[in-house]
């Protein structure tokens, strides 16, 4: 598979990776949009949060456990913290296989786009 983030899970190429589990690997953005921006992702390949399945439910809140931990592991949980995935290109997804951003350490505007 040429999916970038599944290579990543698998360590075929490096990443600055902050936290792991059996089920999820967080890692920090190379293209960062705040002082903290760490993406979320599933071991399991989802190309889009379409394609998530009641039987993804489990894994997708537990991947809002990991954000929380990292929230607390980055020092943004008492200040605020943004969390988002997007959905196909016009919404920005530029890689597809499902990940879950985690923005914090500035004031977040709104609207975001």
């Amino acid at each position: 598979m040429s999916c970038i983030f599944c290579k990543i899970a698998n360590k075929e190429i490096p990443a600055k990776i902050i936290y792991e589990d059996e089920h999820t690997v967080a890692f920090e953005d190379l293209n960062p949009q705040a002082p903290v921006h760490v993406l979320i992702i599933p071991k399991k390949h989802i190309s889009t949060p379409l394609d998530i399945h009641t039987e993804d439910n489990a894994l997708i809140g537990h991947m809002y456990q990991v954000a929380n931990t990292v929230a607390k592991e980055k020092q943004i949980d008492k200040r605020g913290f943004r969390t988002l995935m997007n959905c196909n290109k016009e919404a920005g997804q530029s890689v597809f296989h499902i990940h879950l951003h985690v923005l914090g350490g500035r004031v977040m505007m709104w609207p975001p786009g």
